[in-house]
Formats: structure tokens, C-alpha cells, sequence
């Protein structure tokens, strides 16, 4: 019987030593959002601090207005002013009930787009500014692609379903990232609520029509809030939310964009093909993420000066600063080992101009590239005036010239006679 139980413990021992260590958990604060591709970004520098499923394709829904607008505020005056057409005023799902012929200004229209996700705004806007909405949606795709979006295809404003209009939770980040640059489009995703006097600019039979449409569906709407809760909801409200806007269709699911603001800090949420109120609480959670464990380090100071560079046929060396500070955040309480080269441009030559880029300062972190930021030359830098061709022409002109003189001169120079060889007799006395 001993030997039975002593036979188990020895089993017992060996089952428990020879177990292999348990794989180390991951930490309990990574966020798991709900939604189907998601992205968290640093709106500054564009880190991204979490992705899932960035690079799958997706549908947008009405996130596309985020585009529409961008474009809009580029090539279009606030104070322009845009006809429905029949088109924009026909077009299915979300709309405001624009009417053919209604004159509304653009900036009127913007907000119209981006608080309520009209989309017979989308269509105005779009036909006013591309000419047609089929013009647009190719000058959207350009701007797509000039802010990095490589894996996005637009084919209408508004982000009505179609299997050729598409985009990636990456590629909506950088599009977002780029529109909140602007300043006017920050003031209209950050705005609750907004109220157009429809009325003011219609003609007198538009306005009649109008008047008896009302009496039979109710007062034409003339305000309008803001569907992101996040914002606008006592409820849903995320402190610090200051954007941008939110989308839903069957196929795209319940789509956002979400940036907030904290500590000086601003981070951009991207969520697409979620559920219910996850439509709050999965970008929220990024937010939370961003804010709470990682902690922004400032590597590099604007006016920085860091190196100096030979410049062809230069009169000095070129004195090179940072046009920018750069930030790159850390996980929290991380102590990071960041090294920095400066790579030039090749052929770096004379004349200079103050201001001009000559090299851009690249920081890594354990062999992972963080960012780059421009290196510009502090003085002008003049060429040397011995290093011109015409330069050395007339210097060999002129000594040439000189030689010559030279010459005519030591020729022209009267000859003396010797007076060595000549004798002089002196007159004797005759005898």
C-alpha cells in the first residue's frame, strides 16, 4: 500500500514538474471591439496604437461624407450658392427633403451633410463642385489618394451601397485624419445642432409649393442635429469628443469615426460593421486605450539644430534644424532607446536659399522606423565666386591681357650703349 501511494506522488511530481510554463497572458486592457475592422491613430503624427482587421475591405455607409466635405471646403466657397437638382432631391435613404430648384449656400449644406447624413446634400454638393456626381467621385478618389488612402474606391458622395464603392478602417483613418486638419470642417463635426432658414433664398413659387406641401406633411426642417452621440448624447457622451461622423447601410453595418481630445493629445477612432450601441461603446473603448496607456514622448523640438552639410561650391557649410517637434507615444512607463541619422539629399549645391530642404532626420526604435521630420537650412548659403566658369575666363583674360602689356612695354624700352669697349686717347704733345 505504500509503495502504491508513494508510486502516485512520484506520478503526481513529474506530471507537475515536467508541465511546460504557461504562455504569458496578454495584458487585460487590449481593447476587443465588436466591430468587424477597427484602427486607433495619434491624429498628430499618425501612429497607429491599435488595428483589427485595418487593411480588410469595407463598406463605408455615410462615413463617405467625411471625403464630401473635404472636398467641398477645398474647391468650393462657403458662400456659393447650390441649386438642387432633381437628382439630389429624388435620391433614396437619409435625406432632409431638399427641393428641385432650392437655392441653399454651401456652408448651409455642409452642415446639412454632416449633422443629419443627408444624402440629397451629398448629391448638391457633389454636382456643384465635380460638375457631376460622376466627376467628383473621381476627384474624391484623387484626394483618397493623396492622403495615403491606397486601398479606397469612391464611386458617390454619400456612401449609398455599392459593391464597387469601397474603403479599409486604415485608409478612413487617414482620410479623417487629413479632414480634421481643416478648421472649418473641425467646427462643423464638432457642432450639436444647426438651423438653416430654408425659406429665405426660395423663389416665391418654390415657396408656395412648399407652403402646401407643410400642410400636409408638416413644417419643411430646418434644424438639424448631430448623430454622432458621441457628442451630442448626456448618455452615450465620450468627454473630450470633438468628431466626426457616423454611418449605417445593411451590407456596411453600424459604422463611426470618433476622435476625441485629451491632455493636449487628440486620437482618431475608426470602427466599422458594428452592432447596436456598440456603435458607442467600440469606440469609446479605443479612446480609453489610446488615452490611458500610452503616453506621448516629445523626441524632436522645432528649431532644433542637428547637423551641418557640405554644399557644392558653396561659400560654408549648411546649417541644418527641424521644421517641427515630433512626438511618438510609448507604452506607459516605458523607457524607450530611440537613435536618429540624418539622411541628405544628394547633390546639395550652392546658391541656397534660407528655409530650404535639404535632409529629413529619420528616428528608429529597436530597428523599427518611427518617423521623420524635414531638415531645413538655416542661412543662405551663396556660391563662391571662384567656383563660376566666367570667373576664370576673365581672370585669364585679364592676366593674358597684363602679360601682354608687359611685353610691349619691355620692348618699347629705349637700348642704352655700352661704354665698356671704348677707348679714349688723350692728345699728346707733339714733338
Amino acid at each position: 500500500m505504500l509503495k502504491r501511494i508513494i508510486l502516485l506522488l512520484m506520478l503526481y511530481l513529474m506530471a507537475v514538474v515536467g508541465r511546460p510554463p504557461a504562455a504569458v497572458a496578454a495584458p487585460d486592457n487590449i481593447p476587443e471591439p465588436v466591430g468587424e475592422a477597427a484602427i486607433l491613430i495619434d491624429a498628430d503624427n499618425g501612429q497607429v496604437l491599435y488595428d483589427k482587421n485595418a487593411d480588410q475591405r469595407m463598406f463605408p455607409a455615410s462615413t463617405t461624407k467625411i471625403l464630401t466635405a473635404l472636398l467641398a471646403l477645398e474647391r468650393a466657397k462657403p458662400d456659393d450658392m447650390v441649386e438642387i437638382s432633381e437628382r439630389a432631391a429624388k435620391i433614396g435613404g437619409t435625406r432632409v427633403g431638399l427641393q428641385p430648384g432650392e437655392k441653399v449656400k454651401m456652408e448651409d449644406l455642409l452642415y446639412i451633410l454632416m449633422l443629419s447624413s443627408a444624402n440629397d446634400a451629398a448629391i448638391a454638393i457633389a454636382e456643384h463642385v465635380g460638375g457631376s456626381v460622376e466627376h467628383f467621385a473621381d476627384l474624391m478618389n484623387a484626394r483618397a489618394k493623396q492622403a495615403g488612402a491606397t486601398g479606397t474606391n469612391f464611386i458617390n458622395p454619400n456612401g449609398m451601397p455599392d459593391e464597387n464603392h469601397y474603403t479599409t478602417a486604415r485608409d478612413l483613418a487617414l482620410i479623417s485624419r487629413e479632414a480634421m486638419k481643416n478648421p472649418a470642417f473641425r467646427r462643423i463635426v464638432g457642432t450639436t445642432n444647426y438651423k438653416v432658414d430654408r425659406k429665405k433664398n426660395m423663389s416665391p413659387e418654390l415657396k408656395q409649393n412648399i407652403e402646401k406641401l407643410e400642410r400636409i406633411y408638416g413644417p419643411v426642417q430646418e434644424d438639424f442635429y448631430n448623430h454622432n452621440k458621441l457628442i451630442s448624447s448626456s448618455y452615450y457622451g465620450y468627454k473630450g469628443a470633438n468628431g466626426i461622423k457616423t454611418g449605417y447601410t445593411v451590407d456596411a453595418g453600424q459604422c463611426i469615426v470618433a476622435s476625441a481630445d485629451k491632455d493636449d493629445r487628440e486620437l482618431i477612432a475608426v470602427v466599422l460593421k458594428t452592432q447596436g450601441a456598440n456603435l458607442w461603446s467600440d469606440p469609446a473603448m479605443l479612446l480609453d486605450y489610446g488615452f490611458n496607456n500610452f503616453t506621448p514622448v516629445q523626441l524632436i523640438k522645432p528649431k532644433q539644430i542637428i547637423t551641418d552639410a557640405a554644399v557644392l561650391h558653396g561659400s560654408r557649410r549648411a546649417v541644418l534644424e527641424t521644421t517641427s517637434s515630433f512626438y511618438y507615444n510609448f507604452p506607459v512607463e516605458e523607457s524607450p532607446e530611440v537613435t536618429r541619422k540624418a539622411v541628405l539629399e544628394e547633390n546639395i549645391r550652392a546658391p541656397l536659399e534660407a528655409g530650404q530642404k535639404l535632409a529629413e532626420l529619420v528616428l528608429e526604435s529597436d530597428g523599427e522606423e518611427l518617423g521623420r521630420v524635414q531638415l531645413v537650412n538655416i542661412y543662405p548659403v551663396s556660391r563662391k565666386i571662384t567656383s563660376y566658369w566666367w570667373f576664370w575666363a576673365a581672370a585669364i583674360t585679364l592676366a593674358a591681357f597684363v602679360l601682354k602689356l608687359l611685353t610691349i612695354a619691355m620692348r618699347r624700352r629705349p637700348r642704352q650703349r655700352s661704354r665698356s669697349n671704348v677707348v679714349y686717347l688723350k692728345n699728346r704733345d707733339r714733338r
